[in-house]
């Protein structure tokens, strides 16, 4: 099979990238950045923080999402013209110089057009995720541990921020779970597809007989609330507790009773935080996510209650999605898409942009936003 002509792949980039401009709609956004752009110059802006704080954060991903496509179309002309100068000069350094900046440009608007078919009603928000640790004893708990340095790997590479809300530990090693947020525009768009449960196969390095074992963790995600969501808990529908936080084999980090556990009776949801050094901060957070996971509740229940109008029925949550094999070959194959690497290495230091670039096209497809 023959290499794609260089001449061909720029038009297929200007094409795709065109269309992305077109749905994305430019002049719309910086319509919406010149009136943010007036509302921060206002002097009593920061008289309301949590105004000043959407005003601020959406002026700045706008401004960096218009610079993003604009930089690229500035890359795909460059190109264009590096191609034309070795094709003029017959300089097969500078045409091995732009078919590299192709292959590049390729990747960044793959990137780029994902971020178009992020339109579900949350897919904007920030994301809470959550992992547990399932079936597999203290294996299934260090695998716990290995997904929640994959996840906080990933965010790293991409310079999102994080904040780890809460974490259990298991007695004799890894986590029975831990929650954190992923401060970042889109970010439950792009993870909302990791929802379900990992497995690991592997031998054991608990196991003084060296014997092959499975495990698994269970990822939940879900969108983080703002005030518009209008998630109202009742007093009389919580009970609190109040306990002391602790680290790794039980060591205690903290000689106050500050960490919060929060138990919607209702539902019978139940969220930790042990985080912040405050009490009363840490009750704040918890509530947050008490919220967060009762807006995905009331989410699942109107979609179920639609597909039901529709004679149809909801994708089921919550399944086995991706194998992660150590022993006896080495693979991470996604069970939806079939997107699969022998770089399992990679894969665990948070390479895993394939998978979720895969996972947001098959959830546009396969379900209803």
């Amino acid at each position: 099979m023959q290499p794609q002509d260089p001449r061909d792949q720029l038009k297929e980039l200007d094409a795709t990238l065109s269309g992305i401009e077109q749905v994305l709609d430019l002049p719309a956004m910086r319509r919406e950045v010149a009136d943010l752009e007036a509302k921060a110059a206002s002097p009593d802006l920061w008289s309301d923080p949590e105004n000043a704080q959407r005003v601020t954060s959406r002026l700045s991903w706008l401004q960096a999402e218009i610079r993003r496509v604009e930089t690229l179309r500035q890359r795909l002309d460059d190109a264009a013209v590096l191609l034309e100068l070795a094709d003029a000069e017959d300089d097969e350094p500078t045409r091995a110089e732009a078919r590299a900046e192709i292959t590049e440009l390729h990747r960044a608007v793959n990137e780029l057009e994902i971020r178009t078919l992020l339109s579900g009603e949350y897919d904007q928000r920030e994301a809470l995720v959550t992992i547990n640790s399932q079936a597999g004893g203290v294996d299934a708990a260090d695998w716990a541990q290995m997904l929640l340095r994959m996840y906080l790997r990933w965010a790293e590479r991409h310079g999102y921020p994080t904040e780890i809300l809460d974490t259990s530990y298991a007695e004799e090693a890894g986590i029975k779970s831990a929650t954190f947020v992923v401060h970042a525009p889109f970010a439950y768009g792009l993870l909302a597809a990791e929802h379900g449960t990992h497995r690991l196969v592997r031998i054991s390095p608990f196991d003084n007989q060296a014997r092959r074992q499975t495990s698994f963790a269970g990822v939940d995600v879900v969108p983080v609330v703002e005030q518009t969501d209008h998630i109202e808990i009742p007093e009389d529908e919580i009970r609190v507790d109040v306990f002391r936080s602790s680290g790794p084999g039980g060591q205690g980090v903290n000689t106050t009773d500050s960490a919060v556990r929060i138990t919607h009776l209702p539902t019978g949801i139940v969220v930790t935080c042990q985080n912040e050094r405050s009490q009363l901060q840490n009750r704040a957070t918890a509530m947050m996510v008490l919220q967060a996971r009762l807006l995905e509740r009331r989410r699942q229940e109107e979609a179920a209650k639609l597909a039901a109008l529709r004679g149809e029925t909801t994708t089921s949550w919550g399944t086995q999605i991706r194998n992660y094999v150590l022993h006896p070959y080495q693979l991470v194959k996604d069970l939806r898409t079939d997107v699969e690497t022998s770089n399992t290495a990679g894969v665990l230091d948070g390479e895993i942009d394939e998978f979720i670039d895969a996972g947001v096209r098959w959830r546009r497809t396969h379900e209803r936003l």
